[in-house]
């Protein structure tokens, strides 16, 4: 028993047994997730509880509650000193719950044993109702991925509708966007001071919801059209887009205001990227890397994917048209430390079921790690949502020498076998024909070792489509630079005497995409000797370029008409293309071509391929 009960003052207390353990009768903070409690860096209930205790704190995290029956667990540690604290989880609540063609999903990989029923649609708004219901006094703070792509107006694929501010229609009392270290630790304080949440109008990185009459506008501010005139004009709601993803990613954000009926939605600007002391002090926090003891002999999918992962740093600067990692993480790279790695790694060769392979060292973007402008005062004035599109800009440091030596220095730790890549590879700043002979090398120095040592049999990388204009909508290179690093993964292969595949991810029915692109997809990628497998049909998520041209049919920088595929018909025809190879699609991928006039691509897809089809078997092998 005396061991049970040293195990469970390890992980932040879940229920009133495991607070009177800490001999605590009040606590401040309760966090509420929709995900289940893993005590590990890449699950955001963990990394809030652990900032907030580190301010000296007591937390408790109330992982998955029933929201069902008399909802007592909304109630079962009572009234915290400060505030509730209420997550979604890590991934947002309707992709993890529905499919693109809004099918529930079988399994849900954040619960325990993949239950799928252990959430609500929409967990932020249930949980603070909820909330609100039983502890109307008390304030409740929203945050995490759901919660921060809804900041504003924003349209709601699964209910084919704009809403509002998910502030405005859940009742919380402030929003906190983005990662959340940094404002948590100036909410703490300020809360401290004496001052009270319903009083703070200028903590950065949060959204507060105010009376029309108490909110002063300044020169500053830039005033997005409201709720009801986006209701309105879906093209006043692509106009307001483009204004928010310019601000998101300025170092020198401006306040956004929108009014909501007699309600006005403030968003207050983001904190500056976090420093290199700053993200290593919320990765050093004394996680224990394992589901909480409540959930022993039970499988948590999310949990065995990233168990041996490293996460080197945070952000992307690719600015991809359909991604949401630069809303909520943002454009700007937060790289941490060697040394936090390396002492990340050592606690992993630790772990009782390591075998000596970390599974991945990356990041939303893997070779980004510490890449920034030479002049970081040209970053401060830019508002380009992509650094590498349509080209790499000339101030980006791309230099990849420190990913190379600190994945040389993980290798060298007794107990790891390996590292490798699993996250996303961006093969455009592996081939940029850079200027800077020294970055050139680099780059190609880390693709070698990339591909020699740190693939684990397949490589995967994103090039998401084949047509150009398809390509340019969503913010990626031409397809030609992925021939290019196709032959360059194979040369290397061949010289070294390896036999590993390139797995490419794809999308369908992409803003721009026409059932004859995704025809023209699959006779390339076939001559490529390619049956794809990593594939999915668009969703539109919060707060992306290619959901505002999905719902206003026009693009918020051009204002010019895109073609959307919005028909479940349309979609379904554009998907069936992956699957070429398919017996059961045959039939109906012939009648589609007939249909578009392409009897060309019959034949290059189902008839004239014999020998290509056998040379492109054996290269396989």
């Amino acid at each position: 028993m005396a061991d049970r009960i040293v195990d469970l003052k390890c992980w932040l207390p879940t229920s009133a047994k495991e607070v009177a353990l800490r001999g605590w009768n009040e606590l401040d903070v309760i966090l509420f997730s929709g995900d289940a409690y893993v005590d590990h860096p890449s699950f955001a209930a963990a990394v809030v509880g652990r900032i907030l205790e580190s301010f000296g704190l007591r937390i408790a995290v109330i992982p998955q509650p029933n929201w069902r029956d008399d909802l007592r667990d909304f109630k079962k540690l009572g009234r915290p000193k400060l505030f509730f604290g209420v997550s979604a989880g890590a991934m947002d609540s309707m992709v993890n719950k529905y499919t693109a063609h809004k099918r529930l999903r079988s399994e849900d990989a954040y619960t325990p044993d993949g239950r799928n029923d252990m959430r609500p649609e929409y967990p932020t708004i249930v949980y603070t109702q909820c909330l609100k219901k039983i502890w109307p006094d008390v304030p409740v703070v929203i945050g995490g991925i759901e919660a921060s792509l809804r900041r504003v107006t924003h349209y709601d694929y699964w209910q084919n509708k704009l809403r509002p501010s998910i502030l405005y229609d859940s009742g919380a009392d402030m929003l906190i966007y983005g990662m959340g270290e940094l404002p948590l630790k100036e909410l703490v304080e300020r809360l401290r001071s004496g001052e009270r949440i319903e009083t703070m109008e200028d903590l950065r990185q949060t959204v507060i919801l105010r009376k029309n009459s108490s909110v002063k506008e300044t020169p500053d501010d830039i005033v997005l059209h409201s709720h009801e005139i986006c209701l309105k004009d879906p093209k006043k709601q692509s106009a307001n887009f483009r204004w928010i993803e310019e601000e998101s990613n300025s170092m020198h954000a401006h306040r956004l205001l929108q009014r909501v009926k007699d309600m006005t939605i403030v968003v207050n600007p983001p904190y500056p990227p976090m420093t290199e002391e700053q993200i290593d002090g919320s990765f050093d926090l004394p996680y224990t890397r394992l589901p909480h003891p409540r959930y022993k002999g039970k499988r948590i999918a999310a949990y065995e994917m990233i168990k041996h992962s490293i996460n080197a740093h945070r952000g992307c600067f690719g600015g991809c048209a359909f991604c949401t990692i630069s809303a909520h993480q943002g454009k700007f790279i937060a790289s941490r430390s060697e040394q936090s790695i390396l002492k990340e790694a050592v606690a992993i060769t630790k772990m009782p079921d390591f075998k000596g392979y970390i599974s991945d060292v990356g990041g939303p973007s893997a070779n980004m790690y510490k890449m920034k402008g030479f002049d970081t005062s040209i970053c401060k004035k830019c508002k380009r949502p992509s650094c590498i599109h349509p080209k790499v800009c000339t101030n980006l440091n791309a230099d990849h020498t420190p990913l190379t030596n600190l994945l040389h220095k993980v290798d060298a730790l007794p107990g790891v076998k390996k590292s490798f890549i699993g996250s996303g590879v961006r093969y455009d700043l592996l081939l940029e024909p850079y200027k800077d002979a020294k970055l050139r090398d680099a780059a190609l120095t880390y693709a070698r070792e990339l591909i020699i040592h740190h693939v684990s049999g397949r490589l995967k990388i994103a090039p998401e489509h084949t047509s150009k204009p398809v390509l340019d909508i969503m913010r990626k290179p031409d397809f030609k630079l992925f021939f290019e690093f196709k032959r360059f993964f194979d040369e290397v292969n061949k010289e070294s005497g390896l036999n590993q595949q390139l797995i490419p991810y794809f999308i369908s029915s992409h803003p721009g995409c026409r059932t004859e692109d995704m025809a023209e997809l699959a006779s390339i990628t076939k001559d490529l000797g390619f049956r794809l497998e990593q594939v999915q049909d668009f969703t539109p998520t919060p707060m992306t370029v290619a959901t505002e041209i999905y719902y206003s049919g026009v693009h918020p920088y051009s204002g010019k008409p895109v073609y959307r595929a919005v028909s479940d018909k349309e979609k379904k025809a554009q998907m069936q293309f992956f699957f070429w190879y398919k017996k059961e699609e045959r039939q109906k991928l012939i009648q589609e071509l007939r249909k578009l006039g392409r009897d060309d691509l019959i034949n290059k897809l189902f008839f004239n391929n014999t020998n290509r089809e056998a040379k492109s078997r054996r290269q396989r092998r």
